[in-house]
Formats: C-alpha cells, structure tokens, sequence
C-alpha cells in the first residue's frame, strides 16, 4: 500500500476518536429561566404576605422585597404545591400496591443549602411562611441544622473550633436520625437548639416536630454526600436521600464576601453589644481591627469551607436560586433530570 493513502487512512481513524463538541446546554440536567421568565410561571398563586410580614422574615443584611416574593416565591410556592401533591399520589400509589394498610402520613422534605450570608435563613423561613398559607392550610415546620452542630466544649476537645461550620464540626449522625424519624412518620422528633447569641448549643433545649406535611432543612451542608463510602458496600444514607426537593442559594464569591463582611460590621453596633453574645469582644475594638478580623474570619474558614464542601454540592439541588450583587435574583435553574 501506498505510505502516502496509508497514513491518510490512520489521520482518518485518529480523527473519530476525538469526540465531538458537545454544546453544554444540551447535556446540562438543569432547565435555565430568566427572572422575567420565572416569574411568569406564578400564574394564579395568590400573594399571601404583607410587608409586615416581610419585615419580620427578613435576615440581617439580606433584605427582600415584594417583588422578590411575587418574581421568585411565588412560582417556586406553586411549583412546590404540585411537586407535594404528586407525591402524596405516589405515596399512596405504592401503598395500594403492597396490599398495605394506611400509614401515617409521610412528610415532604425540602433541603435549603448555600454559602455563609448568602441569605438562606430569609429564603427557609419566607417558603414556610408562603407553604403554610395554602389553601389546605398545611402543617410547615423549619429546623436548622446548626443545632446539630458539636458542643464547642467538644469541638475544642477534637480541636476543631476553627472548622466549625464544615462537615466534620457536625454531629452526623443525629441529622440522620432526625430525618429518618421524621420520614417514618414518628408522631414527635426531637431537635437540638442553637444559640447564635453564645454561639453554642444549648444544652437541654429543643425543638419538637411533630408529623408535619413539610419539614424545611436549612444548613450549609445539607446536599454533601458522606466524606467516605463504605468498602463493603454496606448502606450510609446521606441526609440528602431523604430530600424530597432541595434549593441552593448560589452567588458570586466576591458578592459572598462583601455580605458576610458588611454583616459583621453591623453586628458589632448590634447583637454583639449585647454582654452575653460570644462575640462581644469585637464590640469593644476599633472598626479597623474589627474589618481586619472578619476578613480573616473570612478567608481563613468561611471560604475555604465554600470552596471545598459547599460549593460543590450546587449541582445535586433540585434548584438553583442565583444572587446578583444586591441579593436580587437573577435566575433560575430548575432540574429536569
């Protein structure tokens, strides 16, 4: 054979194994709206809060609007509201098919994640306000898994008091516990309490559940798989498995950055005044040193907690809720996948 056609023929085979371009959008499991476009979708879901409301919802340095309930919430209520029913359809479905009796009722789980000072405490309790004023008037309960967090007697022993907030700094175990008693239908669960005054659990305080139609889950770290798979292949549920729907609050890193900083600025001319709050000593210092500080807080724990846990869940919510600077949505990325 010719070397000339030879070689020809080979470039030929080389090229077929270099895949094609593949446009991202095509492959990607998330369908992407526009705020005009979402907010499109509210269609009749009624507007069920006053301003008064709103005020009350709102968290420190994360203000939001009627426009934001109307442009995001609302849609996002109505999208939840048929997601609910289909749910209890199926639930009811596979009852009728194992020849069971009546159980109780399973409740719908809805995982809030994000950043520090993204703004999901303001984003959980304005969803439970909205689900609890449907129509049928359901039983919405909210808990945060900050109250799961280890003592900060014990993250000292373990010398983790610098890791708080990331996954280790929790107590796992009884996040699944909560979760796996509450998707059984127990009649009361129980759940620790956090002070963000002492900034500690409070030892003998909790907070009872009892057979709710929708729990809310708010922590940084509620889409995280466990750090290590079994090797025997034995069973470890991940909190995430027992989510029905879950939402990621997303934003810029600089963004996060400026909001967590401006929070602390604030709280030291407010809650840190006040003699009991852990934080009191940065009420007492000069503003500079107390900027240089939280931007070491910053840097030095928030972020790379960002970076090397949370951010990497984004892709494992359900939906995407994407910040712009001034805390405004900007878009949303449902999954369809």
């Amino acid at each position: 054979m010719n070397v000339e056609v030879w070689n020809a023929g080979r470039v030929s085979m080389d090229q077929r194994l270099i895949p094609a371009p593949v446009d991202p959008d095509l492959v990607s499991p998330y369908r992407t709206f526009t705020r005009d476009e979402w907010a499109h979708l509210r269609a009749d879901a009624p507007l069920t809060l006053s301003v008064d409301d709103l005020v009350k919802l709102q968290s420190l340095n994360d203000p939001i609007s009627i426009d934001e309930i109307v442009a995001i919430y609302l849609p996002l209520s109505r999208l939840l509201s048929l997601y609910v029913a289909a749910t209890q359809g199926l639930f009811k479905a596979t009852q009728r098919f194992l020849l069971a009796e009546a159980e109780a009722k399973v409740p719908y789980v809805i995982g809030v994640a994000g950043s520090v000072a993204v703004g999901k405490s303001t984003t959980a309790r304005v969803l439970k306000a909205l689900l609890s004023r449907w129509p049928n008037t359901p039983k919405v309960e909210l808990v945060t898994t900050d109250g799961f967090l280890l003592p900060n007697a014990e993250l000292e022993r373990r010398g983790l008091m610098q890791r708080k907030g990331f996954p280790e700094s929790y107590d796992s175990a009884a996040i699944l516990r909560f979760l796996s008693d509450v998707k059984a239908g127990k009649p009361s669960v129980a759940a620790p309490v956090y002070s963000h005054l002492v900034y500690d659990v409070v030892p003998g305080e909790q907070v009872t559940v009892e057979r709710p139609d929708i729990l809310i889950l708010e922590g940084l770290n509620v889409l995280q798989p466990n750090h290590r798979m079994p090797k025997d292949g034995k069973l470890i549920p991940f909190v995430s498995d027992y989510f029905d729907f879950s939402v990621y609050l997303d934003a810029h890193e600089d963004d996060l950055h400026r909001w967590y900083v401006n929070r602390f600025m604030t709280l030291r001319q407010t809650a840190f005044r006040d003699p009991r709050s852990f934080f009191r000593k940065y009420a007492e210092i000069g503003e500079e040193e107390a900027l240089s500080i939280a931007e070491n807080l910053w840097t030095g724990i928030n972020l790379p907690n960002l970076i090397e846990n949370i951010l990497p869940t984004r892709q494992r919510a359900s939906l995407i809720l994407t910040k712009g600077a001034s805390h405004r949505i900007q878009q949303v990325s449902l999954r369809r996948l």
